[in-house]
């Protein structure tokens, strides 16, 4: 793998790390809000609550980052194929296109002659 690729992982890495990291930080934000409108709790049930809750949080969301990357490999082999096929016509116009301007100039000049 070049330097460069090497560079584009790590950093792809960090920011998966990083937005991770701030996805368990706002749910265990939102489990103490959702305790604190439960004030009857004692301390104990209230850790247990938020334990609870963020542990359903964050499976809801590799669920979710895993449907995600699944769709996002499959619209990127889409998108490759689109581009495969649209590069082809896109050649094959341009050879037509050279073909046709090469004839009209050999027309032209067997005309003039």
């Amino acid at each position: 793998m070049k330097p460069h690729e090497d560079s584009a992982r790590g950093l792809a890495q960090l920011e998966g790390y990083l937005l991770w990291n701030a996805e368990i930080e706002e749910a265990r934000r939102q489990a103490r809000r959702l305790t604190g409108q439960l004030p009857w709790l004692t301390t104990a049930q209230r850790e247990d609550v938020e334990r609870v809750y963020l542990m359903e949080r964050m499976a809801g969301c590799r669920e979710s980052l895993t449907r995600i990357t699944g769709r996002a490999a499959e619209l990127r082999g889409e998108y490759t194929e689109r581009y495969v096929r649209l590069r082809a016509r896109c050649v094959a116009a341009s050879v037509v296109a050279v073909s046709a301007v090469g004839g009209a100039c050999t027309a032209l000049t067997v005309l003039t002659r």
